[in-house]
């Protein structure tokens, strides 16, 4: 008899961002690395002789938990990659709710009725991951393994496992960050000992435990934003005057504000209209992103201009999915970092890009007052 540790992937890019990250490649968040932490902390009284993950960076970075304290090789492979979610990789779980509401559904709740141009189909995933498992047994017989896979992938290997119809899959709990679930396989039968187990994570450091938005029959929790193309041109008032509020918030007053950033916001939509965005929540607007691709291309790194939640949605955890967006529109090109600069007196605004993985890299003297120049690795290993 063989032991399987299943576990999944801590908190990344995807999680955070409220993207969707299938086969498309993302790291693991500075929470999610403090859930590797307490992940390596389970797994060290428990006997291991080897290690699994799927090819992915955040789920050979969570194996990381178990096979580097162990001394262990860690044996990547796409057997055990989450689902190929096709046109729908790296769009934002707020677009696909509206503009594919139906598939969004069948998705969540009856997944062998999802169809999209590229995606994997249901029965596919569910052959794929279980014969990725009697494989690891029969490799490893009599043998205790680890296996680190993704939230639908394990999912699918559930439904297998316990004879429960995709018309049925909400039965089945999506799995919190590295929550490890446990299998014995003998004569090429799989059977389940526990499932879906994150007792080894603090409330801080779980996303998933007190949610229940996954059993609605809508499948939504409410929170993910869509990002569009801002036109600028044809709404200057209401660019200068989200701006101004920024400033007055960063300066204390609107001294030094220009219309020179209007000209200048107006420019880069022209060259590429992701560059500025705005944000909207339930078809509210909500937010705004500016990007300024032109500057940091020979130094790697790519500038957010401008950043901004509107005052009913700012304090809500909302903000981070424009960070997301920054990713998602600077890795194509390239750049390995990102950066922007922040008021030294906006502690707020301090706190906030701390928290999710932007570290001081100077400090500088600007035309009103100091300015920190903050900075964030996004690039793939």
């Amino acid at each position: 008899m063989t032991k399987i540790y299943i576990v999944r992937h801590a908190e990344a890019e995807g999680n955070l961002y409220r993207r969707i990250h299938g086969h498309y490649d993302s790291l693991v968040t500075p929470r999610g690395m403090e859930q590797i932490k307490a992940l390596e902390k389970r797994f060290e009284s428990i006997p291991i002789d080897a290690v699994y993950s799927s090819d992915l960076t955040r789920t050979r970075t969570t194996a990381g938990a178990i096979y580097i304290p162990k001394g262990l090789p860690l044996n990547a492979t796409p057997a055990l990659r989450e689902v190929g979610m096709g046109v729908w990789e790296d769009d934002m779980w707020g677009h696909i709710e509206e503009d594919y509401a139906e598939q969004y559904r069948y998705y969540n709740t009856c997944p062998d009725k999802w169809d999209i141009p590229g995606c994997e189909h249901w029965d596919h995933l569910c052959r794929r991951i279980s014969s990725a498992m009697l494989d690891i047994a029969a490799m490893n017989p009599g043998k205790t393994v680890a296996a680190v896979s993704h939230g639908c992938a394990i999912r699918a290997l559930m439904s297998v496992i316990l004879g429960i119809p995709a018309s049925e899959i909400s039965r089945i709990q999506y799995c919190d960050n590295t929550a490890v679930s446990l299998i014995t396989v003998e004569d090429g039968k799989m059977q389940l000992e526990f499932m879906n187990d994150s007792s080894h994570l603090p409330d801080e450091l779980t996303a998933f435990r007190h949610e229940t938005w996954w059993k609605s029959e809508k499948a939504t929790d409410g929170r993910n934003m869509r990002i569009e193309p801002f036109d600028v041109a044809a709404n200057k008032e209401r660019y200068l005057a989200r701006y101004r509020d920024a400033w007055i918030i960063s300066h204390g007053s609107d001294k030094g504000f220009s219309d020179i950033y209007y000209d200048w916001a107006v420019m880069r939509s022209m060259k590429n209209a992701r560059a500025v965005a705005e944000a909207k929540l339930g078809g509210k607007p909500a937010g705004m992103i500016e990007l300024a691709p032109e500057s940091g291309e020979k130094e790697g790194y790519g500038h957010i201009a401008f950043l901004c939640m509107d005052e009913e949605y700012r304090f809500r955890g909302l903000g981070v999915q424009l960070i997301g967006h920054a990713v998602s529109f600077y890795r194509p090109l390239g750049r390995k970092k990102l950066r922007l600069n922040v008021a030294a007196d906006n502690k707020n605004a301090i706190k906030f890009y701390t928290k999710y993985g932007f570290t001081e890299v100077k400090r500088e003297e600007g035309g009103f007052g100091e300015v920190i120049v903050m900075e964030k690795g996004i690039a793939l290993p």
